[in-house]
């Protein structure tokens, strides 16, 4: 193994928050890419995956970490398996809402990272980002899982039915509070899931992400 490949590894053991911060800004930068493929769907869900094992292996680092993530991610590789096998209609969205509850887990279990002492680590700070896009992604999942049980959830595009992209874009700007965009949602079950979005993202900032900046001006005023 060469010497850059075992630095690379040391520093992801060091700082696995930015290990799953890049793994998922890295699928925003390849989502649109993937989806114009004709094996999109297989990509997405294979990358899917990948960020599934890299937050499993955040998780376990927290002071949450059991076997509930790794049942909740091991339930959703056998889904995955089963809708490339056996296709059926429901298959997916229940991937996708056990996706949710694994990725809600994983953000409970990284906010508890971030809150465990009263000193901030760099880890820490790529925690803030990492737990932000957990977020992202678990509302998002449930995105799919509404407009799976009802097609009218959200204003019509150039397609019958929202991408991942789409959603993945809705709830980014939803979470942060930046505004909808071009995406709408117009059914009650999709306006509830933003709502609850815009809670979760606005006592995120005033609790997790204001605790940790005011642990910080200490250590600056030391100096």
């Amino acid at each position: 193994m060469n010497a850059p490949l075992l630095i690379w590894i040391a520093r992801a053991r060091h700082y696995p928050s930015a290990m799953l911060l890049a793994v998922q800004l890295l699928g925003i930068a390849l989502y649109p890419w993937m989806e114009r493929l004709a094996a999109g769907r297989a990509l997405l869900n294979a990358f899917g995956l990948l960020v599934l094992g890299a937050a499993v292996w955040m998780v376990r680092r927290s002071p949450l970490a059991n076997r509930i993530a790794a049942l909740l991610a091991a339930l959703v590789v056998v889904l995955y398996a089963l809708n490339a096998f056996w296709p059926q209609s429901l298959l997916l969205p229940l991937a996708s809402l056990l996706e949710a509850a694994f990725y809600f887990y994983a953000a409970i279990g990284l906010i508890a990272y971030m809150m465990e002492d009263e000193r901030t680590t760099r880890d820490e700070l790529f925690a803030v980002g990492a737990t932000f896009t957990v977020l992202a992604w678990a509302f998002a999942h449930l995105y799919v899982v509404c407009q799976a049980l009802n097609t009218a959830s959200f204003n019509a595009g150039a397609a019958p039915l929202r991408s991942w992209m789409d959603l993945l874009f809705l709830s980014f700007t939803t979470l942060s509070g930046v505004g909808l965009g071009d995406i709408v949602p117009i059914g009650a079950g999709a306006k509830a899931i933003a709502m609850l979005e815009e809670f979760a993202g606005v006592m995120y900032l005033a609790l997790v992400v204001s605790r940790l900046i005011a642990m910080m001006r200490p250590r600056r005023g030391a100096q």
